[in-house]
């Protein structure tokens, strides 16, 4: 007996023996595969935490746009089926299933297909950016003593959502994003770098002593930035710029109220861009759905698929273009959608170059008060054409019976063409073009705003610039500018000569809303004196108050004034390409008060719905959206009316008072006041002597102008830098 004892004894020494050395064994030879094997089943599944992308806040703090928590649904199968068991007691699979179809809206066939399917997987997202509220039902379970411990392999992921309060406004400003928080357009996408942050992670790990420990980078939240814009007057802006829509869609002939419209409102002491929009918005929040945006119809986005040529006849795409996507293979719905969407996206202030026509008028003066060619004393003889080269159709004057004998003041108070291309030719090639660069014509402005347009390939230089060109450029045709370069340029001609970088952001906050960095405005170079700033402020004004001169002339301006306020301003009408067509885009651009500007408003009407192209061609369409703006702006922005009401508008304000004690938002009784085109005017008779160079002018009657073809202000000169469409061809956008 103790022999078997002993025996068996001795066996099993020897088989631990043969264990511990097939242990050692295994250690040696595959001990880290094993070790790995094992620390893999272990709990050390890391978990990224998402950062917080910085807000963007408006000058006065209120936000436009945001980060909003949200949850992602995960769902853990390898987890959940290891607590699989078919005594219902200690099974988890089929309590926690019929918790999350309880909860959520689920099918029941997928989630247990995913279940079979996905066996071995630790991460299937369930559902995506659930809001808390959804969240509230499935955590109460989980906190229940007796479900709570039932439910396994499921857990909520934190991420964030982009939200933008206003929907559509100033959206091409803000912009808005995509996955991964890449900013598309606006703010979003020029600073998307600073609203951005870093990720962190929560990972557990196995000590020394094998125990789990759990290790948490914290994520690091993108900082916010504070812009310029003042969403107060950005909803003024926009208010009646969809006034302006309502009020002229299909009003004088079937089609929309204009091709384009464009209002800028910047401070001109320091370049800060206080609203900015146009007449094609879209939802932040939905800024891919073409028909939703109202962009295009229903019935379009149909047609479009089995005809796509039907965007060249409703207007939305050139035939260049149209033929660009044909020739490359992308005529496609998708392409084809992509391209309306770059279109809709399209910040029009920025992005399109036209011909500014007048408004830039008060830059060829200043430019050749600076030089010396013309001083405040000088006269000049507008007979209401020149003849600039021999052979050569006269380029006319917008009063074409002419204004006779007027000053360098009524040269703007009155806006004539003939006056600025006497001006021009005195100044010269060499100091005309000196000005242009100096004004930064054609030129970006650097705003920090993604997709602003060069249109330097349109500006004339010493080597393409000859008489005609010349002449054309004295008041605005032949080359091209943008909303922002026109305003920019005007800003530092009535600011006392600074020429500030525009810009739209003017701070930077971390996530606890210190200051990281204070955007101080950038003034770029001096373009006048004081002096010639000092001038042409009160041509300006004179331009909207002023009083008619002996020669029946009358100042342009006068339909944007606002009562009781100084303001100064100056009207814009430019024939647009080709020449042949008769189309035209009107413009208004204003400031106040007149003497110390605060506020800069540049408003533009491109192909304004009219009857005609004689009545297409009135400033007045911009001039009414920039009074409409200007009446409520002003005293939001503390500009006070410290002036009489003017005697020609007492009628006006009279209506308006009573019609506000009638209606709250209809009747604004405004009176037509100030004139259209000039053509309208008698002009004397009679010789006229040109004060600069004596030659006797007989002036043309308005017999003499009888039966004589209208073909507009150029006489159908073209400029040989601009093509006879006007926007560039580009390649779409990829989302």
């Amino acid at each position: 007996m103790k022999g078997k004892l002993a025996l068996l004894f001795t066996i099993i020494v020897l088989a631990l023996i043969g264990v511990d050395i097939r242990l050692a064994y295994i250690n040696k030879t595959n001990g880290e595969k094993y070790t790995k094997k094992v620390l893999a089943q272990q709990d050390t599944a890391s978990t990224l935490l998402p950062y917080r992308r910085g807000d963007i806040l408006d000058r006065n703090g209120t936000i436009l746009a945001t980060s909003e928590k949200v949850y992602n649904l995960i769902l853990d199968p390898k987890v959940l089926l290891q607590n699989q068991s078919e005594d219902a007691k200690k099974d988890c699979v089929e309590p926690t299933v019929r918790a999350l179809l309880e909860c959520f809206e689920l099918e029941e066939a997928e989630l247990r297909k995913v279940l079979s399917d996905k066996k071995d997987s630790s991460y299937v997202p369930l559902l995506r950016q659930l809001t808390k509220d959804e969240t509230t039902a499935f955590r109460e379970l989980l906190e229940d003593e007796k479900l709570g411990p039932k439910i396994k392999g499921v857990w909520f992921e934190d991420s964030y959502i982009r939200r933008y309060p206003n929907d559509s406004l100033a959206c091409h400003v803000i912009g808005y994003t995509v996955t991964g928080n890449q900013g598309q357009t606006g703010i979003e996408e020029e600073y998307s770098s600073i609203l951005n942050g870093t990720n962190g992670r929560s990972y557990n790990y196995l000590n020394e002593d094998l125990e789990q420990e759990k290790s948490v980078k914290t994520p690091t939240d993108g900082n916010s930035v504070v812009s310029t814009i003042d969403i107060t007057l950005q909803s003024i802006v926009e208010k009646y710029i969809d006034k302006f829509i309502a009020d002229y869609t299909n009003k004088n002939i079937e089609g929309p109220a204009a091709k384009n419209i464009g209002v800028v409102m910047m401070d001109p002491q320091n370049g800060e861009i206080l609203a900015m929009a146009g007449d094609v918005d879209f939802n932040l929040n939905d800024p891919f759905d073409l028909v939703n945006n109202g962009y295009i119809s229903q019935e379009l986005e149909s047609a479009m698929e089995g005809n796509p040529h039907i965007l060249v006849d409703q207007g939305y795409m050139l035939e260049r273009e149209y033929q660009q996507l044909e020739n490359s293979g992308k005529l496609d719905k998708e392409n084809l959608t992509l391209f309306l969407q770059n279109q809709m996206w399209r910040n029009y202030c920025i992005s399109d170059g036209y011909e500014p026509g007048s408004t830039v008028k008060p830059l060829t003066i200043a430019g050749a008060l600076e030089t010396g060619s013309i001083n405040d004393s000088m006269t000049f003889l507008c007979d209401g054409k020149q003849v600039i080269v021999e052979g050569q159709k006269p380029i006319t004057c917008a009063k074409k019976s002419g204004h006779g004998i007027i000053t360098l003041e009524g040269s703007l108070m009155f806006s004539c063409n003939d006056a600025l291309m006497q001006i021009a030719a005195k100044d010269g090639y060499d100091n005309f073009l000196k000005y242009q660069q100096i004004f930064n014509i054609g030129l970006k402005t650097n705003i920090d705003l993604p997709g602003e347009t060069n249109n330097a390939s349109t500006v004339f230089t010493k080597d393409t610039i000859g008489p005609t060109e010349l002449a054309t450029s004295s008041f605005g045709q032949g080359y091209n500018m943008t909303m922002i370069q026109v305003a920019s340029a005007f800003s530092s001609v009535i600011n006392g000569g600074h020429y500030y970088k525009p810009h739209v952001v003017k701070r930077v906050l971390d996530s606890n809303g210190g200051t990281v960095e204070n955007i101080n405005p950038t003034l770029v170079k001096q373009t006048v004196s004081e002096k010639t700033s000092a001038l042409i402020r009160q041509y300006l004004y004179h331009t909207m108050y002023g009083e008619a001169d002996g020669n029946g002339n009358n100042p342009t301006g006068k339909k944007a004034r606002v009562a009781g306020y100084t303001m100064g301003g100056k009207t814009g009408t430019a024939e647009k390409v080709p020449r042949s067509a008769r189309k035209y885009l009107v413009s208004f651009i204003g400031f106040a008060p007149a003497d110390n500007p605060q506020v800069v408003c540049y408003v533009v009407v491109d192909e304004p719905n009219a009857a005609d192209h004689i009545t297409q061609a009135s400033s007045s369409y911009a001039q009414e959206i920039f009074k409409n703006i200007m009446k409520e702006a002003m005293p939001y922005l503390n500009i006070y009316a410290t002036e009489e009401i003017p005697a020609d508008m007492q009628d006006e304000v009279d209506a308006e008072n009573a019609a506000k004690e009638q209606s709250e938002n209809e009747g604004e009784g405004e009176s037509e006041e100030g004139e259209e085109p000039e053509g309208e005017e008698s002009a004397p008779e009679g010789v006229l002597t040109d004060p600069n160079t004596g030659e006797q002018v007989k002036m043309p009657t308005e017999k003499d102008l009888e039966g004589q073809e209208d073909e507009g202000p150029l006489g159908g000169i073209e400029s040989p830098l601009l093509g006879n469409e006007v926007r560039l061809p580009e390649e779409p956008q990829e989302e």
